[in-house]
C-alpha cells in the first residue's frame, strides 16, 4: 500500500502561545495566513487531539507547503529541551531548503532566534550546509542549502524562483 497524496505535505505543530507563534512563522519566516478554526472539546476529544478543544491556524509557504499551529485549550506543561536534537525520543524537526543559507541565518539572528549550531552554517558533508535553531516554543527548525540541489532532488524540474 502507498499513500496517494493529492496535495503537498502539511505538518501540525502543537503550540502554547498561538499569537506569539503566528508572529514568528508569519513575520519572521514569511508564511502566509490561510485560515483559523476553533474545534470544540467533544470533537477534539473524538479526534484524539485534546479533551477541551483547540484552535488550528493554517499557514502556507510560497511553495505550497502548509503548517498547522494547533493550540489546545488545556496545553501540557512545558518541558526542558535536550542538549542534542536526537537525545529526545520521537524527535522531529521541520526542514527548510534555501538557496542562501547564511542570509537566512543572519535574518533569523537579527530576529533574536538562537541557533543550536551557532551563528554560521555548518558543512556536514561536501556541498551540504545546515543550521539548526528553535522557534519561540522550542520546536527545532533545520535550514539547509545544497550546492547542487538538482543532484539532491532530481525529481524537481526547476526551482520556483528561476
Amino acid at each position: 500500500m502507498s499513500l496517494n497524496m493529492i496535495v503537498p505535505l502539511e505538518v501540525g505543530i502543537a503550540v502554547r502561545d498561538l499569537p506569539r507563534m503566528r508572529r514568528f512563522y508569519e513575520q519572521v519566516l514569511g508564511f502566509a495566513f490561510v485560515s483559523e478554526v476553533a474545534v470544540p472539546g467533544a470533537n477534539a476529544a473524538q479526534a484524539a487531539m485534546n479533551r477541551a478543544g483547540y484552535t488550528a491556524v493554517r499557514l502556507q509557504t510560497g511553495y505550497g507547503e502548509r503548517i498547522k499551529l494547533l493550540a489546545p485549550v488545556q496545553p501540557p506543561a512545558p518541558q526542558a529541551a535536550p542538549a542534542y536534537i536526537l537525545d529526545q525520543a520521537n524527535a522531529t524537526y521541520l526542514t527548510f531548503i534555501v538557496d542562501d543559507i547564511q542570509a537566512v541565518v543572519d535574518q533569523l539572528l537579527a530576529a533574536e532566534v538562537e541557533f543550536l549550531t551557532g551563528p554560521e552554517r555548518v558543512e556536514v558533508r561536501p556541498g551540504t550546509y545546515l543550521a539548526f535553531c528553535r522557534d519561540p516554543e522550542g520546536n527545532v527548525l533545520e535550514i539547509v542549502q545544497y550546492a547542487d540541489i538538482a543532484a539532491y532532488r532530481p525529481d524537481l524540474h526547476q526551482p520556483r524562483n528561476a
